[in-house]
């Protein structure tokens, strides 16, 4: 009898495929293998098309482009990256100029590409040339 083996590639796509979040965080998967290894199969499913890379070790699952089939993100960047930073334990909040539009006091409209923490963050969250910024909120 043949002894079934499965590879870590495996583990990894079965892993992303029951999650229900669309963020997948290079940690997640801590306990399937090594740094590198890991690394290596996120790296694969990125070629593949499963995966979208918007950050060091932060990966969003890929849905398919009605317009040219090619991969593309599930949801807005802003919300994608508020859901990384929420699986990473950093709180988010509004912005200020959130706070201001919200409350009648300006009539800006914010762009949402900033994204108010409560801890410094030192990460580039991005795609496709659009990089989100972060504002320190109390």
């Amino acid at each position: 009898m043949k002894s079934f083996r499965t590879t870590l590639l495996s583990q990894v796509r079965s892993r992303i495929d029951r999650k229900r979040n669309a963020v997948v965080l290079r940690q997640d998967f801590r306990d399937l293998g090594q740094y590198d290894q890991v690394g290596r199969c996120l790296l694969r499913l990125v070629k593949e098309g499963r995966l979208i890379k918007i950050g060091q070790g932060i990966y969003v699952r890929a849905a398919v482009s009605p317009l040219d089939e090619q991969p593309a993100l599930p949801k807005s960047l802003n919300s994608l990256a508020v859901e990384a930073m929420q699986k990473m334990g950093i709180p988010t909040g509004p912005t200020a100029a959130e706070r201001d539009y919200n409350e009648g006091k300006s009539t800006q409209v914010p762009t949402g590409r900033t994204i108010g923490v409560c801890k410094r963050v030192r990460r580039h969250i991005g795609y496709n040339g659009y990089t989100m910024k972060f504002e320190h909120v109390t």
